[in-house]
């Protein structure tokens, strides 16, 4: 079959990068060095930086750092090492000099720099560190101080904030006095023992007169965090209030970071990237572009699931083959129907019920509802399923499929209702197993994956096999 290539979607920002990735190849493979270096920098100079940095982690490694090193300005090349990725980082940071890497650090906003310096080896990190201003170094360290994945981390510690009765000619004057921290939306308040106690708009300081004090038109601060929170809880906040810039606060109510809207993008994509892969049952990020046998090990582990699972079907399989017999020969041809059909089930179940907790739409309260709405559900399935595959095996005898001749009631009746017992196991699988998980502390996004799927398979065969015997023994 022939694919029209127009019938394939394309985005504007795909199609940039597949131009991007193929000049710079072209260009580094040039024969003379001093060509190549110098078409580099026209290309480095003719497009974003973020449009080359994601480029980049498509070209061999020497070339990364030809690209890096060939911006320019530093501005450009922070946001190249912003946002490019861990493995194009490692590969510039080989190939440039400590004061290079200092340099582009000590202009960087703090919760960028902790991101970017992780890829450092410890030795130089301690080098870079201690090359840096003082005041710089210390809210590097107050960010790494924080656990993963909370508030505290990927939050800034640089941020624009006044007592009550400054006015806001004075805070314009502060913000023209200091480009390098970036303006939020919102502009903090502070009592004078440095609590939090409101924000102002940014807006307001461009539409209100320079005399007046931040105190006449401050807001009330609704949501705040402390540094603790996870990336979940605040990337669900900051999502249902539509949170511009989100204070964390210590114990005694004082500022001590701000995350921008920006930051819980970033912290989203993550999460994202995280889940996706958790469903697919592997710990590879979506899109990094690691070598071929890296990304099998990160995916490996749970094929072993799968493959540990598919030896105990084999064993079930054996045991229940010493009951074959006439009928029961042909039973066993329906195996696939039933795995597949409950694992089909069980996996639509936990999928709903994952996005369902995700979104915050499974409440302790209502969490019983909502298991008993997807019960129902897998119920109707069976049933349903269950009796379609009875008429549709005697549909098969009307018009002479092999085997089937033999005992076509008995044959349907068998798998219809061992089709009903597979899927309404499937269904109770896809149902609790999220739950339990988030009982133990596990990413209920896992249940999706080869957990469900290699035990559904063990359960909905050895419950089919059950009835099919338990069935003929009656019936024969």
């Amino acid at each position: 079959m022939e694919i029209n290539e127009e019938t394939i979607y394309e985005s504007k920002t795909s199609t940039l990068d597949d131009i991007l990735i193929e000049k710079l190849e072209k260009t580094l493979h040039k024969p003379t060095q001093s060509v190549a270096v110098h078409d580099v920098a026209k290309i480095a100079a003719e497009h974003s930086a973020v449009d080359l940095a994601i480029a980049a982690s498509h070209l061999p490694p020497y070339a990364r750092a030809v690209l890096f090193q060939n911006f320019i300005n530093i501005d450009e090349q922070i946001k190249f090492l912003i946002n490019t990725d861990s493995t194009t980082r490692i590969s510039v940071f080989r190939e440039v000099s400590d004061k290079e890497i200092s340099d582009v650090i000590s202009q960087m906003p703090p919760d960028e720099a902790v991101e970017v310096l992780e890829d450092l080896s410890e030795r130089r990190y301690r080098k870079i560190i201690e090359s840096l201003e003082p005041s710089k170094a210390m809210r590097i360290r107050e960010i790494e101080k924080n656990a993963r994945n909370t508030a505290g981390r990927f939050m800034t510690n640089e941020f624009f904030a006044f007592s009550m009765e400054v006015t806001i000619g004075q805070v314009s004057a502060t913000i023209r006095n200091h480009p390098g921290i970036d303006l939020t939306r919102r502009i903090f308040i502070l009592n004078q023992e440095g609590e939090l106690q409101g924000y102002v708009p940014a807006r307001n300081l461009i539409i209100n007169d320079p005399d007046i004090p931040l105190k006449q038109i401050m807001r009330p601060i609704l949501h705040k965090v402390f540094a603790e929170e996870s990336r979940e809880e605040i990337i669900e906040l900051v999502d249902r209030y539509k949170i511009s810039a989100l204070p964390v606060i210590d114990d005694k109510n004082r500022l001590i970071g701000v995350i921008t809207y920006e930051d819980v993008l970033d912290a989203l994509e993550d999460v994202l990237d995280e889940t996706i892969g958790s469903v697919a049952g592997t710990s590879e990020k979506v899109g990094e572009n690691e070598s071929s046998f890296k990304r099998f090990l990160s995916r490996s582990p749970w094929l072993i699931v799968t493959l540990c699972a598919g030896l105990i079907n084999v064993g079930v399989m054996s045991t229940f083959n010493n009951f074959e017999k006439g009928m029961l020969t042909f039973v066993f041809f329906f195996v696939p129907l039933i795995t597949g059909m409950s694992g089909n089930i069980g996996i639509q179940c936990s999928t709903v019920l994952v996005r369902s907790m995700a979104l915050g739409l499974v409440t302790p309260g209502n969490r019983r509802a909502a298991i008993f709405k997807e019960v129902q559900i897998g119920c109707y399935a069976a049933i349903f399923f269950g009796i379609l595959c009875s008429i549709l095996i005697h549909l098969m005898d009307f018009v002479g499929f092999a085997g089937v001749s033999e005992s076509p009631w008995a044959i349907g009746l068998i798998v219809s209702l061992g089709l009903f017992g597979a899927c309404l196991t499937g269904t109770l699988l896809g149902v609790l197993s999220p739950f339990f998980f988030v009982r133990v502390g596990v990413d209920p996004a896992v249940a999706s994956g080869p957990i469900v799927t290699a035990f559904n398979d063990f359960l909905s065969m050895t419950i089919y096999f059950l009835i099919a015997i338990s069935v003929s023994s009656i019936i024969l």
